[in-house]
């Protein structure tokens, strides 16, 4: 059975409503809690972003039953891989073991803050030298570490869960699978493409947790809903080449200036209509992914969706 997971999307509420919507979404019976680790929002009418560690802090504190994730967190700039590895075992320690440290490559967007984003190619090598550190401080041991971009001279995590927090690590191709076969626990990818994981499975990665994220946009009117979701969203379809790169949020703004209402409904389903919902989230477990969370675009409609998620939703997806 695929678990069903819930974004907590820190760049369209406040802190105190992250930490509330978590708990209802336990209630309404989502096993899985996952939150984006952003400084910047994607645009401004999103309108927040918090910090996503205290959020996370809060909510294993608020929380008894589901798995919490970062999803996901970029350990090679406004993060030292060691601290990165402290504060995951800290959440680990808070949530009785219900925390994975979800780890991507980065944007621009929100590493710019502490200086000059990288080169993709020495992104790349600060990321795979950040998982050669996170890993075994993850497990208990004491690293001295010299490489290329970091320094650890002397690194031990003194609180940790009785079992290591596990890692996954986002992926888009054949490199970037091979990476999170070869140091992670998990795979992540926010597109339901099959492919990704025969490339991770075939590197290593067969029976080990596949996360994706799907983005829908829930509402009693489909026009209003398509609205909102061109509103806040509209930036998801330039793909991650061009996401990675745009510094703030007027660079997204000029980005998507022509992008339609009807470009942005044809990949995010918006409106009532439960069946093109589920089809969406289906795409995902027919692609091979174990666990799917769900992203409601839209601040204002977390109440209304996850009420409507435990009535209507979630029953439907069980059946999957």
């Amino acid at each position: 059975m695929v678990s069903i997971g819930y974004t907590l999307l820190c760049e369209q509420a406040g802190p105190k409503q992250l930490v509330d919507y978590a708990v209802r979404a336990e209630a309404a019976g989502f096993d899985q809690l996952v939150v984006s680790d952003h400084y910047y929002p994607w645009l401004e009418s999103q309108g927040h972003s918090p910090y996503a560690w205290s959020v996370l802090g809060a909510v294993a504190h608020a929380t008894s039953r589901a798995e919490l994730m970062s999803f996901v967190t970029c350990p090679i700039r406004r993060y030292h891989p060691a601290v990165v590895a402290q504060k995951a075992s800290t959440i680990g320690v808070l949530s009785d073991g219900r925390f994975t440290l979800g780890l991507g490559a980065g944007e621009n967007l929100n590493e710019h803050v502490v200086g000059a984003w990288p080169h993709v190619q020495q992104r790349h090598e600060m990321f795979e030298e950040a998982l050669q550190i996170i890993r075994p401080l993850l497990g208990g041991e004491t690293l001295t570490f010299s490489g290329n971009h970091y320094d650890v001279p002397d690194a031990y995590v003194w609180d940790r869960p009785d079992q290591p927090v596990p890692m996954a690590v986002a992926a888009s191709g054949r490199q970037s699978a091979t990476l999170a076969a070869e140091y992670a626990d998990g795979l992540i990818a926010t597109e339901p493409q099959a492919h990704l994981v025969e490339m991770y499975e075939e590197a290593g990665g067969v029976g080990r947790p596949r996360y994706g994220q799907v983005a829908i946009c829930y509402g009693p009117d489909e026009a209003e809903c398509r609205k909102i979701a061109h509103d806040q969203f509209r930036w998801f379809g330039l793909g991650w080449k061009v996401n990675t790169d745009l510094p703030d949020t007027d660079a997204f703004e000029a980005a998507t200036q022509s992008v339609r209402e009807e470009d942005v409904a044809a990949g995010i389903s918006c409106g009532p209509d439960v069946d093109k919902h589920v089809s969406a989230f289906k795409k995902f477990v027919d692609a091979g992914f174990t666990h799917v969370a769900l992203v409601q675009v839209g601040g204002e409609g977390q109440p209304m969706f996850l009420d409507w998620a435990q009535e209507q939703l979630l029953p439907r997806l069980r059946e999957l």
